[in-house]
């Protein structure tokens, strides 16, 4: 294990990687991107697992100013064509299993799995062979602090994923200042983010902050519960990891094995324990400080988005209580229905006062939709999209998405993307989603369907439909619940009350002010089909 600051990215197979070794990699895969005409400002997309070349096809692309964006190998080719679409980019680095629906014409495939999209000499280039003859030397192309380092697509309200742009100084700035603070770290530390890189914990919390800080890292492919449900506690003693973030759905996951797994192995060198990706409940917390973390270990558990880079909230939980104040910078406020600002003890909507270095700076493509995701609503305001509470003693907490939002297993997923992805099949005429709790993903999809007349609900529509919405976004949209809905509770304006869809879902008869609804027996016909099990 070197100790001395340098990165060591380990996987299954035992590799380790210096930081000399990878700028030697970067530096070669960089001169491979010159070679296929990538330049500056150039859009390249990667669609990889989690191994070392995924960051070196990353850190290539910034040596040399291109602008990485990267997809969630989970999902879809439908949802990877898409990304490719709309960021115009020149170049695809893959090692997928699946066929794609659409190629850019020029593609680089990486040659790390067995792939099975049909091998085309003209466009189609092996990575390793294309490395083999590169130069281990490549200068940096200068860039101004403002450049476009990446772009990240995160779920949109309207179904349409953002891609969200963050540039060169703020980001390397923000990212490698709040690792350093949020995790206290220092030079003789091992540190294991869980995350994927696909989504932006992993960019900045696996990737561009630990290196920005020489850090030692753990790189992990794989589950947490393979071969057995002790594996993570069973690395952290192998590479002796001093500070660990995971997410809260892997927290409970772990959890329904009970404490033996854990206590398998010493875990002594755990310092802190960090969570990402939405609120962890009191249950898990517990577990997590008094099993894994043998009540030793501060729990810190971070709270931000992908429009703004890394932690903008810290919460150091003791005795399950969200305390926190903002991290430097960042000045929130919570605002009224009306915008007006709301002081001491209060709640409402969470907004900030002034930018941050590590704040995005556009929506790729549509400056406008940027504008008026993040701004119309409050102007002269950044909203969050998030519910606050603010204490008597001047703590925040976090209340949750107030738009069509849903947080399953910490991934943001759109509403209106899933309800688009059900809707496309034939028999399907309209379609409603929303959250419901679950134990161990935090949210699960719970979809309202109403057939095309002449149709009857059947477990087999219901298996396509499931596999229709895997296939257009993503495994990680599957729906836990679908539904038979012969109507939808509307308003007389011929809008979806989803307030009383999600009180459906998880079975709360208080519905409320029912008062606007055009046809209230649809709230009977509705409980009387409720889901009771999950897929």
């Amino acid at each position: 294990m070197n100790r001395t600051g340098h990165c060591l990215f380990k996987i299954r197979d035992e590799k380790t990687v210096t930081y000399r070794e990878l700028l030697q990699e970067v530096c070669k895969f960089a001169n491979v991107l010159k070679l296929q005409g990538v330049k500056k400002g150039d859009r390249v997309s990667i669609y990889m697992p989690m191994v070392v070349e995924l960051v070196v096809a990353m850190l290539a692309c910034a040596r040399i100013g291109a602008v990485h964006s990267i997809v969630f190998a989970g999902f879809s080719a439908e949802s990877l064509c898409e990304r490719i679409i709309d960021s115009q980019c020149s170049l695809l680095v893959t090692a997928g299993k699946k066929s794609l629906l659409f190629l850019p014409s020029d593609l680089l495939l990486c040659g790390l799995w067995l792939m099975q999209v049909p091998w085309n000499p003209e466009v189609d280039v092996c990575w390793h062979s294309l490395m083999e003859g590169a130069s281990d030397e490549c200068e940096p192309v200068w860039c101004e602090s403002e450049d476009p380092l990446f772009i990240l697509y995160t779920s949109g309200s309207t179904g349409k994923p953002k891609g969200v742009l963050h540039t060169v100084s703020g980001y390397m700035l923000y990212t490698a200042t709040t690792f350093k603070l949020v995790f206290d770290y220092h030079p003789d530390d091992v540190y294991w983010c869980t995350a994927d890189i696909g989504w932006i914990t992993g960019h900045s919390y696996i990737t561009y902050g630990p290196l920005a800080n020489g850090a030692t890292s753990v790189l992990f492919e794989g589950l947490p519960t393979y071969p057995d449900v002790s594996r993570m506690w069973e690395i952290v003693d192998k590479y002796h990891v001093s500070k660990f973030y995971t997410a809260p759905t892997a927290i409970r996951l772990l959890m329904k094995y009970g404490s033996e797994p854990v206590h398998k192995y010493k875990r002594s060198s755990l310092k802190i324990l960090g969570t990402v990706g939405e609120p962890i409940n009191p249950e898990a917390w517990q577990w997590y400080y008094n099993v894994v973390g043998d009540g030793r270990c501060p729990v810190v558990d971070t709270f931000w988005q992908t429009e703004t880079v890394g932690s903008y909230f810290c919460f150091f939980k003791l005795f399950n209580m969200n305390l926190t104040f903002p991290f430097f910078g960042v000045v929130p406020a919570i605002l009224n229905e009306s915008g007006e600002e709301l002081e001491g003890p209060n709640e409402g909507y969470l907004v900030f006062k002034q930018p941050w270095p590590g704040v995005m700076r556009t929506v790729f493509g549509n400056h406008q939709r940027f504008e008026t995701t993040y701004f119309k609503k409050f102007p002269g305001f950044y909203v969050t999209g998030d519910g606050c509470r603010r204490d008597k003693d001047g703590y925040y907490w976090i209340t949750g998405r107030i738009d069509d939002m849903l947080n399953v297993s910490g991934h943001l997923l759109s509403t209106a993307e899933v309800e688009s992805a059900l809707v496309e099949h034939e028999a399907v005429a309209e379609a409603a989603v929303v959250g419901t709790p679950h134990p161990v993903k935090g949210e699960s999809l719970y979809c309202f369907v109403t057939l095309t007349d002449g149709i009857d609900y059947t477990t087999t529509l219901e298996a396509e439909l499931r596999k229709q919405v895997r296939e257009k976004i993503g495994a990680i949209a599957t729906p836990d619940y679908i539904q038979n809905a012969p109507g939808l509770p509307k308003t007389r304006s011929g809008k979806i009350m989803r307030r009383l869809l999600r009180k459906i879902a998880s079975n709360q008869q208080d519905l409320g002010d029912v008062s606007t609804l055009a046809d209230s027996t649809v709230i009977e016909q509705l409980f009387e089909n409720r889901c009771c099990t999950a897929l």
